[in-house]
């Protein structure tokens, strides 16, 4: 028999937007035990972004102790409540990859929702405010530090729970923290490997003009085709590649292609891996679109959340990519993967394993048919080991 937990989920923002943080808790039904607490600090977002954020922390908790349970989510967001019950359509561009997140962790008919009034979600509001806390101080809400539970006056902290601080503690005492990613001890196992490659040059890419998903979707070009060839060749010699994943637009699939042809591979499509939507700014040169949306270009370079004109932000970028990523690790875990893909993707896949602002995307060089590579590893920390290897093509 399936075992069901109780999630409960909060956001806030200090600002809205402003500095926000999310708190989520799993609750066992029948002991009113505290199982797990999740909160983080998120930087900048508004209340809905960080209530989402909150409940896909919760579900994913719920998942780690039983991937078959059945969920019973409590939320005080009505919005958030009735969009996840399929009641309230998702109309903000902003929640939709967020919902999309939420539903791909547990199968939607094993999940219901139900709203309640504020009061009784403290637990999980004050893991929210801890965490904003936290990130006011400059630093990340540390589970061995929360008193929310208490606080709250909710159900007490499971045995295991407990007993996880304590080794927490112990291990402290004893000495230094565990290595950073990269330098992690074998028993966490075989990461999961990200080979990243952007697709090769295009007739565009000489001439460094914009070219996203909302353009004309160009074709590989002559020097192009011969970078996929050559790039094909050194990840053959190398032998590590065990599946291909591409972004739908035509040069990605063509590189995939020529590639996994070399490997005697199938390609797979994954449409959270597409290129930026740069809307009017299409086929220009950086020039000609600081000539013509000089107030949009000064403000796309100083927030992520911009959009280029009529187009997309990062900021949605990395929501849809982190998306992507989420799914394919527990699809592939524990295997090298070639993810096909763009400029942004790539490097924003980079930026999320190095926890680096969303400006570090400005001072990332990334060339035409270049390699990238990130491990993911099983405590769920990342490790880039490669950035901008173009050794192939030479």
């Amino acid at each position: 028999m399936a075992r069901t937990f109780v999630v409960e989920a909060d956001g806030g923002s200090r600002g809205n937007p402003g500095p926000a943080g999310y708190g989520a808790v799993v609750i066992d039904p029948a002991t009113g035990e505290t199982l797990a607490e999740a909160a983080e600090y998120i930087g900048t977002a508004t209340n809905n972004v960080a209530e989402y954020r909150g409940l896909v922390a919760g579900l994913r908790a719920a998942h780690a102790l039983d991937p078959e349970a059945e969920i019973r989510v409590r939320m005080d967001s009505k919005l958030v409540v009735e969009q996840m019950s399929g009641r309230w359509k998702i109309k903000h561009p902003d929640m939709r990859p967020l919902a999309a997140e939420a539903r791909s962790v547990f199968p939607p008919s094993r999940v219901t929702y139900e709203w309640i009034p504020r009061e009784k979600n403290k637990h999980a509001d004050r893991l929210a405010n801890e965490a904003m806390d936290a990130g006011k101080a400059g630093r990340q809400w540390e589970p061995r530090d929360s008193r929310a539970g208490l606080e709250a006056g909710g159900p007490a902290r499971s045995a295991a729970a407990r007993a996880a601080d304590a080794a927490a503690e112990a291990a402290e005492a004893a000495g230094p923290k565990a290595p950073p990613a990269g330098w992690a001890p074998a028993d966490l196992g075989a990461p999961t490997t990200f080979v990243l490659l952007r697709h090769g040059e295009t007739a565009l890419t000489p001439q460094k003009r914009f070219s996203g998903s909302g353009g004309s979707d160009p074709e590989l070009s002559q020097a192009g085709h011969r970078q996929a060839e050559a790039v094909a060749a050194a990840l053959a010699a190398r032998g590590t590649i065990q599946a291909v994943v591409s972004s739908p637009l035509k040069r990605c699939r063509q590189t995939a292609e020529t590639v996994a042809a070399r490997l005697g591979l199938d390609v797979r499509t994954d449409e959270g891996l597409r290129e930026t939507d740069f809307g009017a700014w299409e086929g220009l040169t950086f020039a000609e679109v600081q000539e013509r949306h000089p107030e949009d270009m000064a403000a796309w370079l100083g927030s992520a959340k911009a959009a280029p004109t009529d187009g997309e932000s990062f900021a949605a970028v990395a929501r849809r990519v982190a998306v992507s990523r989420d799914k394919l690790l527990a699809r592939h875990a524990g295997r090298t993967v070639l993810l096909v893909t763009h400029v942004t993707p790539v490097k924003t896949l980079v930026r999320l394993a190095l926890g680096a602002p969303p400006e570090s995307l400005f001072r990332m060089e990334l060339s035409a048919a270049s390699l990238s590579a990130v491990a993911y590893y099983a405590d769920g920390n990342a490790s880039v080991r490669l950035l901008n290897d173009t050794g192939h093509l030479r």
